[in-house]
């Protein structure tokens, strides 16, 4: 077989179906213009039917010199050559019809689908494995940044003009320009609360004051009766005087760490009363003020474009100011009604705390200064109190 058909093979090393099929007709043509005939090669003989009836031995056979044209590879005969190379020959010519029409259906589909990342369609491509295009996820990027923005920008809008209504607002009731929403009752326990904090201060203020300075004396007691025990041991013509002079001193430093433990938890009452009890009332006081400021602000501007021309314009204000203003309204009526319950529960719980520490403090005070040690213990057992021993450390977290 010649090699003039020879193609190269592709990247696997294999030749493709194409370059089989171009090689097999190249391969038929040739062998029919050079190759002898088969009665002249084999030395058979055909039946007058075309049949091959065999090779006749009796014949001289002619070398492959005697002919020129004859290829050097001798053609080996086959009865079912010739049925064999027309059948190739149809499916060759069937492969290659079908294999165009592959590849113009494929032609066909490649011009319906974009294959370019710049074609004219921004729509995204859909289906299994596709991957965007930086440009689409460039722009789906770009379009959250900017909701993103829009919606900071229209919330700072909003924060500013609100603002400038309540500063406006605030300027002008100082200045007696604008009219301002007064619940006089409301008003007064308000005053009085903040006015009752302040002397609930005063007194914290001075309670902690004594416990420090009672604190010291302590100290100073406990210090002098070691002192007045050391001499009593190195002074024998002064023993005895020394001695109850130290168990005198003992005794108070005993009393007074008990007075210490009633003191402290007096004043840690009055510090939660004060501190947080009044000061949560006071934070809903404070929201209840700004409510105010806001809904006497929105208030004065609805009635001034109430005032205003009866356009469209106009009027398609006046709708969304009342609308502001009844939303502002609302949280305004809801923090009062807030406000008045709180100062409710606020003066019954002042009353019943300061009525048991106001107890407590008066009977260990009486107690510790008239010396009745039995009195001072049963005033800390009453409240549940239980005083430090001396050299006592406090608990660490793992223990508590």
């Amino acid at each position: 077989m010649t090699t003039e058909g020879y193609r190269p093979s592709n990247e696997n090393g294999a030749l493709g179906r194409d370059d089989l099929d171009d090689t097999f007709e190249q391969d038929l043509r040739n062998m029919l213009r050079d190759g002898p005939s088969l009665s002249d090669t084999m030395g058979g003989s055909l039946s007058p039917g075309g049949q091959f009836t065999g090779i006749d031995l009796s014949s001289p056979q002619k070398s492959p010199a005697a002919s020129p044209n004859i290829v050097s590879n001798p053609v080996h005969s086959n009865p079912n050559v010739g049925s064999r190379l027309a059948v190739g020959s149809r499916l060759a010519r069937g492969t290659g019809t079908a294999q165009a029409s592959r590849v113009g259906s494929t032609n066909q589909a490649a011009t319906v689908l974009p294959t370019s990342p710049t074609s004219g369609s921004k729509q995204p491509m859909q289906g299994i494995g596709f991957t965007p295009s930086p440009e689409d996820v460039a722009a789906a990027g770009g379009e959250s940044t900017s909701a993103i923005a829009k919606a900071k920008f229209d919330t700072i809008k909003t924060w500013s003009i609100s603002t400038y209504k309540c500063t406006r607002q605030m300027v002008q009731e100082k200045l007696g320009k604008a009219s301002r929403t007064v619940d006089l009752q409301l008003e007064a326990q308000i005053e009085v609360l903040r006015d009752t904090q302040r002397k609930y201060a005063n007194i914290l203020k001075l309670s902690r004051a004594l416990t420090n300075h009672f604190y010291q004396v302590v100290q100073t007691q406990r210090s002098l009766g070691d002192a007045f025990s050391e001499l009593a041991q190195k002074s024998p013509e002064l023993q005895e005087e020394f001695s109850y002079n130290a168990e005198t001193q003992r005794s108070l430093c005993n009393n007074g760490e008990t007075l210490l433990g009633a003191l402290h938890f007096f004043t840690s009452s009055v510090s939660t009363l004060c501190n947080k009890t009044m000061e949560d009332t006071l934070m809903t006081i404070k929201n209840y003020e700004i409510a105010r400021v806001e809904y006497d602000a929105y208030r004065a501007d609805m009635e001034s474009l109430a005032l205003g021309p009866k356009d469209a314009t106009t009027q398609a204000k006046l709708h969304e100011s009342r609308v502001k203003y009844e939303k502002q309204k609302e949280r305004f009526d809801k923090l009062r009604q807030d406000v008045a319950v709180k100062l409710k529960f606020l003066e019954e719980n002042k009353v019943k705390v300061m009525h048991k520490q106001l107890l407590l403090f008066h009977n260990a005070i009486s107690a510790y200064f008239s010396g009745n040690q039995t009195a001072l213990d049963a005033t800390l057992k009453q409240f549940n109190i239980r005083p430090k021993a001396a050299g006592e450390m406090s608990p660490s977290f793992l223990e508590q």
